[in-house]
């Protein structure tokens, strides 16, 4: 088992790049949505509906997947939905109906829900191997994956099609897989470090009491994750709707928040190494709640644009430690809980905001994300002894 220092490097170095590839070929797909949308000729509501088909691969996905990790490795079930990642994302240019693009998504949404498991899984027992809270590097890779991602389909809409363009994903995604899938098969998972107590040396049998912790640790991930969600869909038509923004300037906001997230989650490490899970988790959540009252209720564009950058800086590490402590209690199958409730967030943000701007309006809908890291902040309080373990 790899417990020298160069080797746990070398793991953390090839785990750091599959969370970035996943964050950049999912932006990939995410930024030709428009165009997909036009070539199957779906209207909003049956594209919303195609686009289920990612959320249910997903959800579906992540609760098998754990079982999966346990039988054949968590390295092992990584590369291989890397390679499905990888292939399924040339598919919905493919597709000419909304039923078969959500067709393919399902298959896209599987890859995706089970990758996240899998390496989110290896991270928690090189973090336990190690003994210091690196989790937040890890999803920073994948913000800044993403962001590539994102920037680079931008650049190339214009002169590539949707299928040139996605299937260029799938041959970088298959040679970046061959690349770093290889080193990553050949690396046994970690034992755990010598000086670790009894309680994190394995994790625990999911029992009813590890099950409440772990579901417990899993509604954080939900509350960061039903901000992000929110934030994506609606912060730009906030800007624009209730505070007079141009579309460009509209756009500024998400943007703003999106560099928060991955700034707040480069700095994590040092952050929880200082403060600890526990007063990480409780000022996280108090600072985007405070964050996120400033952006929906301030009467400026600019000042609005600084709610959304403390919110995201608020918010940046809740996901990856509130996963963190749920694969050491649980494994796999406490880390396929966790982002199951995490990914649930992320979907219920959205229409949720939309159903309360409707009954109230957009800025008091947007309040919602304040009470839910608040929500998020008391948890990890709540929860202090078992996050410091």
């Amino acid at each position: 088992m790899p417990g020298t220092p160069t080797d746990l490097a070398r793991l953390r170095a090839v785990l750091t790049a599959f969370f970035a590839l996943d964050g950049f070929i999912f932006a990939g797909w995410v930024v030709r949505i428009p165009a997909i949308k036009e070539q199957t000729g779906a209207s909003a509501g049956t594209l919303g509906l195609a686009l289920l088909g990612v959320s249910a691969g997903a959800v579906i996905t992540m609760m098998l997947t754990g079982r999966l990790c346990h039988r054949y490795g968590n390295h092992q079930v990584t590369v291989a939905c890397a390679v499905l990642l990888s292939l399924s994302v040339s598919l919905p240019p493919l597709t000419h109906s909304a039923l078969t693009l959500g067709l393919v998504l399902l298959i896209f949404g599987a890859a995706y829900g089970g990758i996240n498991v899998a390496f989110n899984s290896a991270a928690v027992e090189l973090v336990r191997a190690m003994r210091r809270p690196i989790m937040p590097s890890f999803h920073a890779a994948f913000s800044l994956g993403g962001m590539v991602g994102a920037g680079l389909g931008g650049l190339v809409a214009g002169t590539l099609t949707p299928t040139q363009h996605l299937f260029g994903l799938t041959v970088l995604g298959l040679l970046v897989t061959a690349l770093i899938g290889r080193p990553l098969l050949r690396l046994q998972p970690p034992a755990p470090h010598e000086d670790s107590p009894k309680e994190e040396a394995a994790p625990r049998r999911l029992n009813t009491r590890t099950r409440g912790l772990v579901v417990t640790f899993g509604l954080i991930a939900l509350c960061t994750a039903f901000g992000e969600g929110a934030l994506a869909d609606w912060s730009a038509l906030h800007l624009q709707q209730d505070l007079d923004a141009t579309a460009g300037a509209a756009a500024i906001g998400y943007s703003c928040f999106a560099l928060a997230m991955t700034a707040g989650r480069l700095s994590g490490t040092r952050l929880l190494e200082r403060l600890g899970r526990t007063r990480t988790l409780v000022a996280g959540g108090t600072t985007a709640a405070v964050g996120m009252v400033l952006g929906a209720l301030a009467p400026t564009l600019w000042v609005a644009v600084l709610g959304f950058v403390i919110t995201g800086l608020g918010l940046a590490n809740l996901f990856p430690v509130a996963v963190e402590r749920a694969g050491t209690l649980a494994g796999p199958d406490g880390v396929a809980i966790a982002s199951t409730l995490g990914y649930g967030g992320m979907l219920l943000g959205p229409p949720a905001i939309g159903f309360m701007a409707d009954w109230y309006s957009l800025p008091a809908a947007l309040t919602s994300v304040a009470v839910l890291a608040a929500t998020a902040a008391l948890i990890g309080f709540l929860t202090r002894h078992a996050a410091e373990r």
